[in-house]
């Protein structure tokens, strides 16, 4: 199994780059092969996948932390790798932790090939893994207390009993109010409780 890969990159295509290595040319799928330049050396954490179709491809990451995400997406039911790397195209591993921590599939159906629905079934069945991602060794990203303290707010919400479509708009609604201001639990849950209680749903 191919694991890693540091190489030249010979060729850059739409979705694709050729990592030559000793003499080899792999061919890695990469989230943004576009920001890659010729000639340059790269180093990827690899996955490789098995279609029972087109056989084996290569998937090529340059943080560890990228291809982690990349499993716990392509994990979801009925969600394959083209999901996966179009997440990565489209946002940063912390932007993407951030909006499953904030049950954002508002900003997750935006992402080409997610739908509504596909955006709540990621969230859904993500959400306690993130969790559990940011509280391993791998590669964790930078602010992992405030992807902790918004999965706190969304699961004190669910302990009161609201419905998961009812904490996914007070997570929206936080995250259009206090993003980046650096709030407590405490006034995070009161501000919630009160949009909730205003029954602006």
């Amino acid at each position: 199994m191919i694991d890693y890969l540091i190489g030249t990159v010979k060729n850059i295509n739409e979705k694709t780059i050729t990592l030559l290595v000793n003499g080899l040319g792999f061919q890695v799928v990469v989230p943004s092969p576009q920001s890659c330049q010729k000639d340059q050396t790269l180093e990827l954490f690899v996955y490789m996948h098995w279609n029972q179709e087109n056989g084996p491809s290569l998937f090529g990451f340059q943080t560890e932390i990228e291809r982690s995400i990349f499993l716990l997406v392509i994990d979801c039911p009925k969600i394959g790798p083209s999901i996966g790397m179009s997440i990565l195209s489209s946002m940063s591993p912390s932007e993407f932790l951030q909006v499953i921590s904030a049950q954002n599939d508002k900003a997750l159906s935006k992402i080409n090939g997610i739908g509504e629905k596909k955006a709540e079934q990621i969230i859904v069945h993500l959400k306690h893994k993130v969790q559990k991602l940011l509280a391993s060794g791998v590669a964790i990203p930078e602010k992992q207390q405030d992807f902790v303290l918004w999965q706190n707010v969304s699961d004190v919400l669910v302990s009161l009993n609201y419905s998961r479509q009812e904490v996914s708009g007070a997570m929206q609604y936080l995250t259009e109010k206090h993003m980046g201001q650096n709030c407590q639990l405490d006034i995070l849950i009161r501000s919630a409780l009160s949009y909730l209680s205003a029954g602006k749903m």
